[in-house]
């Protein structure tokens, strides 16, 4: 895919990566055919299936680990991860009940907290996993230190996670899988051992990355040294808070990034809407953008991944795409990509499509037209004078049968009896009265006729400022 600005002219020719047409004569284009229907069984069309899908073949050949029981289940938890992040709320509530919280060290919390966020969003997930701007060094590898005082481990094992999540979504292979429950995508996945290997991405890229390899020599160090020592010493050295530093800049600053960061798997997969795309779990909401700097736009980043924006209304929250911006300001980053302008709209118009044809189907619609008889005109004077059961009227190249309606006519049913057996489509179009959209809708719903050659006034219709009139409407 070619990212690029869009253009202010909307026109095929304008979008720069649409291939020009191939230099074919129309007779040498094949028409489609008719394929033929499969012979194949139900347990073969399985099978052929199974060969195919990377997914499918993957899950039949390496089978998972053994179910948890209570005589297992101690050999499967993730014994480092369980005791760190268990343990980390309970410091942090001990140290909130035990250490008078200094203003500074308050604040410092906060911006720290902020910064190793962003060292999170702005760094593991929108430049190393989706490579969706360029950093030169110095702020790539400020950004790993940040990172690694989020304690989430290396930019190399967090970019692999989320790549495979983003390849197999809401499968068995997504080590995140939504459909596992709300508790399992939060953190239920670190705190136990993986059932299965997770599903193959491609990782050269990060695994040429000097900056990455060094991060991921270092990670423990770099991790109790950004995540423990600094906020200590900072706090320490600067206002003689060192109990603040350890407690609130460390312990209670690593719980809330942790499970800001988590919400990215868990309630960006279960709170909002599906505004570009239904078929798998992401979903969009403001509260969970609010909680994860910017990420909880996480429909549209599923479907534009390499987007360095979560968030493309100007009102929508999403600091980190402000922040990347401010880097490219200050000439520290470049090539930011943009999804094509055009690419989502398309994927807007197909959910607003999508959600207007689920609303069309408690509508009533008018018949079609090949459900209708063909009459001549001769025919349908011929109708409406013998009918005397019928009040016929021709409007638009329809004949209606408003018999059960011109009693409750709005303009009296004298006006509405005069035009039987005429055509009445230029007083319907203005000449009489300005009908109403719901006037075409409700006149839709009488047709029992088609008249042969009949058809719209057109240029009436232009002349009047209705050239986009309802009429005739159908499902």
């Amino acid at each position: 895919m070619i990212y690029a600005e869009e253009q202010t002219k909307r026109s095929f020719d304008n979008i720069s990566y649409v291939p020009k047409p191939l230099n074919l004569s129309r007779s040498t284009v094949k028409q489609p055919t008719v394929l033929p229907q499969s012979k194949m069984t139900t347990r073969e069309e399985e099978e052929y299936f199974a060969k195919n899908n990377y997914v499918a073949r993957t899950i039949l050949n390496e089978p998972e680990l053994p179910p948890l029981s209570w005589s297992n289940w101690f050999k499967q938890v993730d014994w480092i991860k369980t005791i760190v992040l268990g343990t980390e709320p309970f410091i942090a509530l001990y140290g909130i009940c035990t250490t008078t919280v200094m203003w500074q060290t308050l604040l410092f919390t906060f911006i720290w907290g902020w910064l190793t966020g962003l060292g999170i969003t702005a760094g593991y997930h929108r430049l190393f996993c989706h490579r969706s701007y360029e950093a030169n060094q110095p702020l790539r590898y400020i950004l790993l230190l940040l990172a690694a005082g989020a304690f989430q481990g290396s930019a190399h094992w967090w970019s692999r996670g989320h790549r495979a999540h983003h390849r197999y979504t809401d499968t068995d292979l997504d080590p995140y899988d939504a459909r596992k429950g709300l508790f399992h995508s939060h953190i239920g996945w670190l705190l136990m051992k993986p059932r299965r290997e997770t599903g193959v991405v491609d990782m050269s890229d990060l695994e040429r990355d000097k900056a990455v390899r060094w991060q991921r020599r270092h990670i423990f160090a770099l991790n109790w040294l950004m995540g423990i020592m600094l906020p200590l010493f900072v706090c320490g050295f600067g206002w003689g808070d060192y109990r603040g530093g350890y407690f609130y800049g460390g312990a209670l600053r690593l719980v809330i990034v942790h499970h800001a960061t988590f919400c990215v798997n868990s309630l960006a997969h279960y709170l909002g809407d599906t505004p570009f795309d239904d078929k798998h779990s992401p979903r969009d909401h403001f509260i969970t953008a609010f909680v994860t700097l910017g990420e909880g736009y996480h429909n549209f980043h599923h479907e534009f991944p390499c987007d360095y924006r979560n968030a493309v209304r100007w009102y929508q929250f999403d600091p980190t795409k402000w922040a990347i911006w401010l880097f490219e300001k200050l000439g520290m980053a470049h090539s930011l990509k943009r999804f094509p302008e055009n690419e989502i709209l398309k994927g807007r118009y197909a959910m607003q499509r999508k959600a207007l044809d689920k609303f069309g189907q408690v509508i009533v619609w008018p018949k079609e037209d090949v459900q209708l008889p063909m009459v001549s005109f001769e025919e349908y004077q011929e109708l409406a004078k013998e009918d005397t059961d019928r009040e016929l009227v021709l409007i638009a190249g329809y004949v209606h049968d408003v018999s059960k309606f011109i009693s409750s006519h709005p303009g009296g049913r004298a006006l509405l009896k005069g035009q039987v057996g005429t055509d009445a489509t230029v007083s319907f179009h203005g000449g009489v009265h300005d009908h109403s959209n719901a006037a075409h809708n409700t006149l839709a719903m009488m047709r029992v006729a088609i008249c042969k050659y009949g058809g719209e006034v057109e240029c009436l219709k232009k002349r009047l400022g209705h050239s986009a009139a309802a009429t005739p409407i159908s499902g």
